[in-house]
Formats: C-alpha cells, structure tokens, sequence
C-alpha cells in the first residue's frame, strides 16, 4: 500500500491556502459592513504572500504548480476583495459606474497577474513591470484604515482622492513601470540599489511626523511615486541619448 507522499511543496502551498482564505474572510467581513476588518486581512494576506515566497526559497520547492497557485489566491485576496471593499464603502452609491470602477482593480489585476505569468523566467526576478497586485490592494487596505471610521465614516477631504487612486492603481498594475522585488541584502544589491538601504530613514520620519494609522498609506505611497518617478528620468534620460 503506497503511502501518502508529504513534499517540501506543502509548505508554501499552506502559506498560500491561507492567503486566499484571509482574501475570503476580508470579502465577509466587507459584506457585513466590517470594513476596517475587512482591510487588515487584505494586509495579513500579503503577509502570508511574503511568507509563501520566502518559504519556497527556504525549502527550495519553487514550482510551476507553486506560480499558479500562488497567482490564483492574489486575484482573490489583491484583485477581487480590494475591489469589493472599495465598492461597498463608498462607490456603491454610484450604482453601475461604482461597479464598473470598483471592478477595475480586478481586472487590472488579474491581467497583471496573467503578464507575470506568461513572462516569468526562473523564480527569482529582480523588477517587475507594472505596480504588482498586492502593492495596489495594501494601498487600498491602509487608506481605508487612515481616513475610514466606523461611527463617521471617510474624512470628507478623502473622499476626492478615491476613485483617481482606484484609476491610477489599476493604470499602474498594467503599465511599463518597473517595481523593484523585496531586498534581499547582500553587497551586490547594495551596489545596485543603494537607495533600499535608505529606507529605514524614510520609514523613521514618516513615523515621527506622521499619525500611525497613517504610515504604511504614506509608505506605500512613495513606493509608487517612486517608480514613477524613475520611469519618467529613465525614460527622459534615453531620449537624451538618442
């Protein structure tokens, strides 16, 4: 009788499993009117989306199986409950137009996730072109938990910045900029990206100057100016030279 063969994979494929549960359990939590719940599990998400790769890496079980797997749960967590949550919170009261603007971060997404797909070469990248998908439902889940209360609902100042961030988030998703991966500190990548070692000081004033439930907006914020922004002088730069 042939035994049930445990593999290396199973580790990072629960870290993914858990992944599209916490996309699940946000879109419940959405529905009931939980919304700032319904925002942090979208972050916890991510979490076990950082933890799914490195856990690969660690155990050396990257796979095509682990790819799809992996693209399928962000669609779910990073397109369809961002999407829900923004739709629910504010764009509903624009009827079919909040729907179909609520619906881009989806579909955005899940192009962005297919283009990965199809583009990815080894299991190890250094960039990735486009803002990727998880980046774009944590900007959404940090400016939910920075302007939202639940007994007064958004910051009326907020509002205006909703739907262009909805626009400009799914934009990115598809679009040529390029996003560095997550560090892995070593001297080559010090020599190549000196500017990550930086980032400490940035998070340190954010922190200072800034009210908590704020910070991770603001950084994720810059994140994304910042690869705009070295889109636009990259871009201007090879102009020059032609």
């Amino acid at each position: 009788m042939n035994r049930p063969r445990i593999t290396p994979s199973i580790v990072p494929n629960m870290f993914t499993a858990m992944n599209m549960f916490c996309g699940f359990v946000s879109i419940v939590n959405a529905s009931s009117g939980e919304y700032i719940y319904a925002a942090w599990l979208i972050i916890i998400a991510a979490i076990f989306d950082t933890l799914d790769g490195w856990m690969a890496r660690l155990t050396k079980s990257s796979s095509a199986l682990g790819v799809q797997l992996d693209s399928l749960s962000d669609l779910v967590s990073f397109g369809v409950a961002p999407a829900y949550l923004i739709y629910r919170i504010y764009l509903i009261d624009f009827n079919a137009t909040g729907i179909i603007i609520s619906s881009l971060l989806m579909i955005a997404g899940g192009f962005r996730l297919a283009r990965f797909n199809v583009q990815l070469v080894g299991f190890d990248k250094t960039f990735f072109t486009g803002l990727p998908i998880p980046s774009s439902a944590i900007t959404v889940a940090t400016f939910i938990i920075a302007f939202y209360e639940k007994q007064r609902g958004f910051n009326p100042s907020a509002l205006v910045f909703i739907i262009p961030m909805v626009l400009i988030l799914s934009f990115l998703m598809v679009s040529r900029v390029r996003y560095d991966t997550l560090p892995h500190f070593n001297k080559k990548e010090f020599k190549e990206k000196p500017y990550f070692y930086f980032a400490p000081i940035v998070i340190a004033v954010v922190i200072i100057f800034f009210p908590l439930k704020w910070v991770l907006f603001i950084l994720f914020v810059l994140m994304i100016l910042f690869g705009i922004f070295r889109y636009i002088y990259n871009l201007l730069s090879s102009k020059k030279l032609t």
